[in-house]
């Protein structure tokens, strides 16, 4: 299809239920010279680890019988896949399938990347969360991948210190920092949590948990709110916190944060399900000191979480074989057997609610073995998952976060002015491609 610029809007309706009309003419898995007969071979360019021994299972079984066989293509993750891919398919040589974070989805959509694969795997909704399912429809009627792994976000803390300092586990934002100023009276030396600002991707999903919709599309022009009320309240919360020193300002995953967490410093992580892999390896002495409840609430009355995190499985439009692909995105985050090789072999957490509790999942982690309902816990939180609004340029946005909060937290400087400065950047790169934004 023609790649003008309104085009590219109109096919990425984020978060907007816009006519499926324009959207099936993107790559439709219903498209005739698509059509599959015969043996299929099939390439799958992911980065996730293990893959090859998952995707191993449909070979010998299902593709064996669908006379499908599937080759993984290890890659990078991030952009750099964003950018091969859309190299790629430019020159009309792209793979198959590709695993795609859910940021990345509209990039690819709007790019005509990835395909319509609706009439393939709608009925796979049932499988997952409202909120999840969300991510992978853009708010459409089309499907442009199967939801594959999640990271929906939780409270980690250690509860051998709560119980020594006299504190208790907070279930809103407003006790969260009082909790924090309290720790600080009894403990000035130690820390709740810290404020890490090279990861977009948390603030991102609390902002997503306190409602923010950064874009949006209204008519053919997109909306750019990063600066919306809701995410100018959590900016404003850390941002208090952080200036006060109620809250360390050091970014996560150096050997000072992993030090603070193993020797007690800083007692609490705001994080995601996976986060029990990660303290395996920052704070190995403090193995079964921790337990996890779900993040605090703007309201008493709330009970909604936001996502750090996850990818999907999409059919690209270069494949010849869209269908067959589609049949193998279902089975491989569907199945039973798919989903606990996928949790053995590749460490994820899977989106599919009927995996949540069973297999890999019917147990804590060996970290959490003090925690028998972790994963029980943890399936409740994920039906609680924010909808989710990305847009076309996920990456400018995260890169500009780094850049203003990594000085505001580091200066303990307005944290509403480093929005406003990851919004504007943001709309100027959008209109510096051609796009259409409105005030």
């Amino acid at each position: 299809m023609p790649h003008t610029k309104r085009r590219r809007l109109v096919t990425t309706a984020v978060a907007v239920s816009l006519g499926a009309t324009a959207l099936a003419a993107c790559g439709s898995s219903d498209d005739d010279s698509k059509a599959d007969s015969g043996p299929v071979s099939l390439t799958y360019w992911a980065w996730a680890p293990g893959m090859d021994k998952v995707v191993d299972l449909w070979n010998k079984g299902e593709g064996k019988k669908e006379q499908i066989t599937v080759t993984v293509k290890k890659q990078a993750s991030g952009d750099t896949l964003v950018t091969k891919i859309l190299t790629a398919h430019k020159a009309k040589n792209g793979p198959d399938l590709v695993q795609a974070e859910y940021q990345a989805l509209p990039t690819l959509v709007s790019n005509d990347a990835v395909a319509d694969i609706s009439k393939s795997v709608g009925d796979a909704k049932s499988e997952f969360a409202d909120g999840v399912w969300q991510q992978v429809t853009l708010g459409t009627d089309a499907v442009y991948a199967v939801p594959q792994d999640i990271g929906p976000m939780m409270f980690y803390y250690r509860a051998d210190l709560f119980k020594k300092y006299g504190l208790t586990v907070p279930t809103t934002w407003e006790q969260f920092a009082e909790t924090a100023r309290a720790l600080k009276k009894k403990a000035p030396d130690v820390d709740l949590t810290t404020f890490s600002a090279n990861d977009s991707g948390l603030f991102a999903g609390l902002a997503q948990q306190a409602g923010a919709k950064w874009w949006t599309t209204s008519g053919d022009k997109w909306k750019v709110a990063i600066n919306d009320a809701a995410t100018q309240k959590v900016a404003k919360f850390w941002g208090g916190l952080v200036k006060e020193g109620a809250v360390d300002n050091q970014p996560m995953y150096t050997p000072a944060w992993n030090k603070a967490l193993n020797t007690g410093k800083q007692i609490a992580w705001v994080s995601a399900v996976w986060a029990p892999g990660t303290l395996t390896t920052a704070a190995p002495d403090t193995k079964g000191k921790w337990a996890m409840a779900p993040l605090p609430q703007w309201s008493a009355s709330e009970d909604v979480t936001g996502s750090w995190g996850g990818s999907s499985t999409a059919v690209t439009t270069d494949s010849k074989h869209q269908e067959a692909a589609a049949k193998f995105a279902a089975w491989l985050n569907t199945d039973g057997d798919a989903l606990n090789a996928l949790a053995k072999e590749s460490g994820i957490y899977p989106a599919s609610t009927s995996a949540q509790l069973s297999g890999a999942f019917s147990n804590p982690p060996d970290y959490f073995s003090n925690q028998a309902d972790f994963y029980t816990k943890a399936a409740e939180i994920a039906k609680t998952t924010a909808p989710s609004a990305w847009g076309p340029n996920v990456n400018v946005a995260y890169t500009s976060f780094n850049d203003a909060f990594g000085a505001a937290a580091k200066n303990k400087s307005d944290f509403v002015t480093a929005l406003n400065t990851m919004q504007d950047a943001t709309v100027a790169d959008m209109k510096k491609q051609g796009f259409e934004v409105s005030r």
